[in-house]
């Protein structure tokens, strides 16, 4: 299979880190990924028979859902649009609730793409001598023509995180499990989740039926809340904007062998 790219830049997201969670992932009915984002790992992985993405942000799953089932008329937004500080400004001050889903979707589509270092709250302009924009409107049509065939069977729910882990807990889901990381815990809204969630968060995996992997950054409060479940390090980078780090540690949360 080949693998496809998300059509989203996104704070956090998974591209260098899917392949490794891929290889980790066991047998399975039900696929389930409870905190979203820019779905990696959905879009690099093969389809398994059930597949259920779900975020929090309402921005986002209002994209999902019309790449899913507006693709013509969102591309239709972008036609005589350029890449510009005005327009990123203009977008940025309208707001959502005053647009139509088409035009809420093509907003945030915008925003997310040309913000720097792919920030959901408090986003800027992303500008640079060293590299091209990351929306690429002589492209867009075909990049989301390839996510909305990957979607055309997704279910895209937007609840909350324990609303979903209960809803879909059977002995053949298998849930990815990639919360905002520690520290971090308000760069996706502020009063979304909080560091009480990482241990309602461990409780709540503790007791379910079907299996897990949990993506978090490595630090000693996150091993002590999760440890009573296997613990894997493994190495990642980050980047901002063009500029990629050196190789940090994160951990692999599961509760399988």
């Amino acid at each position: 299979m080949t693998q496809l790219k998300s059509p989203l830049a996104w704070l956090g997201g998974k591209s260098l880190l899917a392949n490794q969670i891929i290889e980790r992932i066991p047998a399975h009915t039900a696929y389930c990924e409870v905190f979203a984002g820019a779905a990696w790992v959905l879009f690099k992985k093969p389809e398994s028979k059930v597949e259920i993405i779900n975020d929090i942000n309402r921005e986002l799953v209002t994209l999902y859902r019309c790449v899913k089932h507006h693709l013509p008329a969102l591309v239709e937004q972008f036609r005589w649009m350029l890449i510009a500080r005005d327009e990123f400004d203009r977008f940025l001050n309208t707001p959502a609730d005053t647009l139509t889903d088409i035009q809420r979707a093509a907003r945030f589509y915008y925003l997310s793409k040309n913000a720097f270092g792919a920030r959901v709250r408090g986003p800027t302009f992303g500008i640079a001598a060293t590299g091209a924009p990351r929306l690429n409107l002589l492209r867009m049509e075909e990049d989301l023509s390839e996510a909305h065939l990957r979607l055309s069977r997704v279910f895209i729910e937007n609840r909350p995180y324990q609303d979903i882990i209960t809803r879909f807990d059977k002995p053949g889901t298998f849930f990815y499990v990639d919360p905002p990381y520690w520290d971090c815990e308000n760069d996706y809204g502020k009063g979304l989740f909080s560091k009480d969630d990482f241990t309602a968060l461990a409780e709540q995996l503790g007791g379910i039926k079907g299996k897990f992997i949990l993506s978090l950054n490595d630090r000693p409060q996150v091993r002590e809340i999760f440890k009573g479940f296997r613990i894997e390090s493994v190495k990642t980078r980050y980047s901002v904007g063009s500029v990629r780090s050196k190789p940090v540690g994160e951990v692999l949360i599961r509760n399988f062998k």
